[in-house]
Parts: C-alpha cells; structure tokens; sequence
C-alpha cells in the first residue's frame, strides 16, 4: 500500500433480513455513509458478526460493499480463519473482489500452543502470500491472544503488513510500540473511548464499531484533533464515553444495530444465538442518542 491508511473507518454491521443477509440494505446503509467523512469501511468485522457468516455471504457482502463505495473510500475485510491455509486462500479471493487490505485476528482455537513464533510464522505467512496489504487484529477480550508490543514490533518489518488495528483498549501497546514502528504502518485505536488519547500518543486513527452508529461525530472528532481543537475535542471525546461503554462493552452488537435503526439506518435483528434486545435496553439506547442531540424526536 503505498500510501499509509488513515482517519475514521466504520466497522459495519451485517444486516439480516430474518435469517438471509439482506444486500439491499447494506447497499442503502453505505450510501448513507459515503456522505460523511469516513476514511472507509470494514467489512465481516466482529461488528459485522463474521463469526456467523459463510464464506459465500462474505463474498457477496464485500461484493455489495465494493459496488457502493466510491474508490475514496477504503475497504478493509476480515479475512481470518483458523488455518494459515485458509486464510490465505479466503484472503485472495477477497482480494479478487476489491478489498484494499485484510484484518486478521490470530488463530485462537489451540490458545496454548500460539507462541511468539507461532504467531510470527503465521503472519508472515500469509503477508508472503497474500495479494493485498494485511492489518493485524488485537482483540485479546474475544480471541484471548493478545499481539504483543515486541511482536507488532517484528511484524511491522514485513513489507506488506501495513498496519494493526489494536481493539485491547490497552494504551500501553501503542507507547511501547510506536517508536518501533515504520513510519508508514497504520495503528488503528479500535476503542472508542480512547480514541483521542489514541491520536494524541501518535495512532493514525480509529476503526470503530461506534462509527457505524455515529459516523458523524466519530469522524467530528477526529477533525477536531486534526485542525488542533484540543478542548473541543477533549469535551466530544468524554461525551461519546457512556455511548461507546453502552454499545461496545454492556449491549453489544444488537445496540449497535438498534442504534441504526433508531438513527436512519437499516440496522435489523441479529443473528442467532445473539438475541435482540429487551424493551428497557432500547430505551436506554434512545436516552443517550438523544443525550448527544442525534435523534430529531
């Protein structure tokens, strides 16, 4: 990639229609977002439930994503599978179909034996054989794998691992691990709450499943800190705390998606076995959209 990813990418949702994947809506949800000022998108994230999807519905999901997005926008997949094999093969088709990178999250079903070198041969691997840049995945709270700072540190040196999206909300990665880092490898904060801090410490931006809900004042934020507007951006950043908490960490995927719903979106009902939600979660979705002002009644 010859140019270093940056700015605000939304994690998008998968949208159901009862248990089939409904294109359509995808296809109405990014143009909606093509009107905001997201850097790009991520599609079959762990906000898209792609643990949940087969590789058919992934492909004509990044299909459908590919058609609607203009080229100014980015399109990142989650590609991961279990087998280095695998991954690599899912990861070429993709990028056959116009992914501009891949995010893949390290194997995690034979958690003891995912040693440093395991876990280095297996990224490198794929970077060796892959046709587009690949993103590494921290997501230790789901995967229980954590990417090491001394292990970013030696994948940053592949020429074609471009970057991480680190969702460990530990900040602690980026200090130990910036200094280290090519200067043209993206890191992604992949928590909203610290996304600031995140841009303050030196990370090119964020990928958030908050940003799928509220594309418009994730990517306000990332104005706010880019023009140097230190105490807007400070006041904005603690006002989307309770909302990123309530989505992101106490409710999950079926908020995000009752947030789109409640916002202009398609967001629709999850797919089993997640649950939509109760009544009183709704509400307490709506109270704080419309805390922040985002809901016109």
């Amino acid at each position: 990639m010859a140019k270093r990813l940056s700015g605000v990418f939304a994690a998008l949702t998968t949208p159901f229609a009862g248990e089939k994947v409904a294109l359509d809506k995808l296809g109405e949800n990014l143009l909606k977002y093509n009107q905001t000022g997201l850097a790009g998108y991520v599609v079959l994230g762990s906000t898209g439930e792609a643990v949940f999807l087969s590789d058919k519905e992934g492909e004509e999901l990044v299909i459908e994503a590919r058609k609607k997005a203009p080229p100014s926008k980015k399109i990142i997949v989650g590609t991961s599978r279990e087998s280095t094999r695998a991954t690599i093969e899912f990861t070429n088709r993709i990028a056959g179909l116009g992914a501009d990178a891949a995010l893949i999250k390290p194997p995690y079903y034979y958690k003891s034996m995912m040693t440093h070198e395991v876990l280095k041969r297996y990224y490198f691997s794929i970077a060796d054989r892959v046709g587009i840049p690949v993103l590494i995945y921290n997501f230790p709270q789901n995967t229980g794998i954590p990417i090491s700072p001394p292990l970013l540190v030696e994948l940053s040196g592949h020429p074609n691992i471009a970057g991480i999206k680190d969702s460990s909300g530990n900040l602690s990665n980026l200090a130990e691990s910036l200094p280290l880092l090519p200067e043209k490898f993206s890191f992604f904060m992949g928590h909203g709450s610290i996304l600031l801090a995140g841009l303050v410490m030196g990370a090119c931006g964020g990928i958030l499943a908050m940003a799928a809900a509220i594309p418009d004042l994730c990517v306000k934020l990332y104005s706010l800190f880019v023009e140097g507007k230190n105490a807007e951006a400070k006041k904005l950043q603690l006002d989307l705390v309770p909302l990123n908490k309530l989505l992101t960490q106490t409710l999950g995927i079926p908020a995000i998606k009752h947030a789109l719903d409640l916002r202009g979106f398609y967001g629709g009902p999850p797919r089993p076995p997640l649950l939509p939600l109760e009544e009183k979660e709704k509400q307490d979705v709506r109270d704080e959209l419309e805390r922040l002002g985002l809901l016109s009644c």
